[in-house]
């Protein structure tokens, strides 16, 4: 259980029920005192009244703490969440904001027998929730955690988009070298169809002129395009002429057409893995200092990079 606040006699307890045109709100204090319940719109000029409206009551009452607790409703919650754990008006009272799963408070408002789903009673039940430190996890992280779905939901797209690209490109793999496409992983010449080598053979020959070419010059081309990394180079040559021999055949004006868009796809590839390679290091760079704790615990566990770690936060 993380403790909400240093003093939680002196602390507002804020719940906002969240909606796209407005946020109503409720803010009481430890005893359960009810200082205001209001709807304010969501926007800028709405929030800043809260927060004028929030600064008031804390000093009125001689409060020292604010809490405050939102669902988490996509969009709509992200920029009143933002705008008041951002707010320089409450940073002197400590102010610490919670965007909680809707499930949480939905199980806490089981524990009422007798009240309505309302924005007046939704917002109270959430700051029901913060008075009686129902809330354990840790304060919203605003632009920082943005920052992060955002990238990691780049992320994702991209890796989407380059398995869809993949998946296009073996059909035209498949006209060109048909059985190299469809053999098993022991007769696969090359481990990865769409690394270096693989892209340097596929584009740059034709089935029978893999079949004609000598060991020698196999050989020779294989290890200059693996840069040598092939540990036995005579074994993938005989593997990548035995599927070039045993591949339908195109008539001649097909090839060309066909190698223009196996290399288009490469080259999208390419590029595709060059951009996820730029938002991997900038998902690396905004997790620090986001929950260290728990990122490292996540980081601990074999299998597990900073990528994948970090999408525990979005």
């Amino acid at each position: 259980m993380i403790l909400l606040n240093k003093d939680t006699l002196k602390t507002l307890y804020v719940g906002i029920d969240v909606s796209s045109l407005t946020n109503f709100v409720c803010a009481m204090d430890f005893e359960g005192t009810i200082f205001f319940s209001q709807p304010f719109t969501n926007d800028l000029p709405g929030a800043e009244s809260l927060v004028e409206k929030l600064y008031d009551t804390v000093v009125s009452n001689s409060l020292e703490f604010i809490t405050i607790v939102l669902e988490s409703t996509g969009i709509y919650s992200f920029h009143i969440a933002n705008f008041l754990a951002s707010s320089n008006s409450l940073f002197n009272f400590s102010s610490e904001v919670f965007l909680i799963d809707p499930k949480t408070s939905k199980n806490y408002r089981g524990t009422f027998s007798d009240i309505d789903k309302t924005d007046p009673q939704d917002a109270f039940v959430l700051a029901d929730m913060a008075r009686c430190g129902k809330v354990n996890q840790v304060p919203y992280k605003g632009s920082q955690l943005f920052a992060l779905q955002r990238l990691t939901r780049q992320r994702f797209h991209l890796v989407k988009t380059i398995t869809a690209e993949k998946s296009y490109m073996l059909s035209n793999l498949y006209l060109k070298f048909s059985s190299l496409c469809v053999s098993s992983k022991e007769d696969k010449p090359f481990s990865n169809l769409f690394g270096a080598t693989s892209k340097s053979i596929l584009t740059d020959f034709s089935p029978d002129e893999i079949v004609a070419m000598s060991d020698d010059e196999m050989i020779s081309y294989i290890m200059e395009k693996g840069k040598s990394r092939f540990s036995e180079p005579s074994k993938n040559a005989d593997l990548l002429r035995k599927a070039c021999r045993d591949s339908y055949r195109l008539d001649k004006l097909a090839y060309e057409p066909i190698n223009v868009a196996i290399a288009t796809s490469f080259n999208t590839l390419n590029a595709l893995e060059k951009n996820l390679k730029v938002i991997d290091k900038a998902i690396e760079k905004n997790v620090k200092g986001l929950c260290d704790n728990q990122f490292n615990i996540l980081k601990s566990i074999p299998g597990i990079g900073v990528v994948y770690a970090s999408r525990h936060y979005c």
